[in-house]
């Protein structure tokens, strides 16, 4: 055999150990995309997004400065970012913490992970959700321009949440809700959580978002909305008191001035 045919022989030997996928490293692939996706979902819109580009920069800069071999600035960036491990917590401290909370609250049901929700298998019935009840408080409040802030449960556990309030585990009804945000109730100020067809809690105190590209009239309420959302499955109905229109903030996204027909599509669709 000539050196040139044990040449090509190596060469496709080579190139075929190369190209070679395992099934694992395409499960490995997607796990990475999943996590910088909810990574992504975190920080986008905050201050940390803007540091993560940051970060992302100086990276690729320093793979550059390695490749064309210039050691002394390749070892300044280099021992940058060694420490840097402990500057990202420092920094990202916030973010990290509502990663954590949004993994626990998500995929973990009580005492145990579940792994239907981590599989986004849905194995049990829609909440049944006394929507007209909602839609009722929801429509007076609009006309009164009287604000509002209600949580409403999926599957995400609240219980922390709604352990910052008053603990009310009542039927729902459109005049419980009506009276808890009336101006003189002791029980206004806040967020109400409904579980299912009952009120779990009132005057509950929710994280805010740390987005910075909200517009100037979003006050603390849509704020609040915005972030319990961000952390949470749960989907959250706002009122502003200023205008009397109707938000809906699900899944860190807030959709604003929802007509009353869109918000009964959307709860029938949910817990109808």
């Amino acid at each position: 055999m000539t050196s040139f045919a044990k040449f090509d022989i190596r060469s496709a030997y080579m190139l075929n150990a190369f190209i070679h996928i395992r099934f694992l490293d395409v499960i490995d692939i997607i796990l990475v995309a999943l996590l910088l996706y909810q990574i992504y979902m975190l920080i986008r819109g905050t201050v940390a997004f803007n540091i993560f580009l940051g970060i992302a920069v100086i990276y690729i800069f320093w793979w550059g400065v390695r490749a064309l071999k210039m050691e002394l600035l390749s070892n300044i960036l280099g021992s940058v970012l060694g420490v840097g491990v402990i500057a990202l917590i420092i920094v990202f401290q916030q973010e990290i913490r509502r990663f954590l909370i949004y993994i626990g609250s998500r995929y973990v049901d009580g005492n145990r992970i579940s792994f239907e929700k981590f599989l986004n298998i849905n194995l049990e019935s829609k909440s049944q959700v006394r929507i007209r009840s909602i839609l009722k408080a929801v429509m007076q409040f609009s006309q009164e321009k009287t604000g509002a802030l209600i949580v409403i449960k999926r599957k995400s556990n609240l219980d922390m949440y709604a352990e910052t309030g008053d603990i009310l585990n009542a039927e729902t009804s459109s005049r419980l809700i009506v009276s808890i945000f009336n101006k003189n109730s002791p029980l206004h100020d806040g967020a109400v959580i409904i579980e299912n067809h009952r009120v779990k809690a009132a005057r509950v105190i929710l994280p805010v978002t740390e987005k910075r590209d909200l517009p100037p009239e979003y006050g603390l309420r849509h704020r609040a909305g915005l972030g319990i959302s961000e952390v949470t499955d749960s989907l959250v109905i706002i009122v502003s008191e200023e205008t009397g229109q109707i938000s809906l903030a699900d899944k860190g996204i807030l959709q604003k001035n929802i007509p009353p027909k869109i918000l009964r599509q959307k709860l029938e669709e949910e817990f109808g």
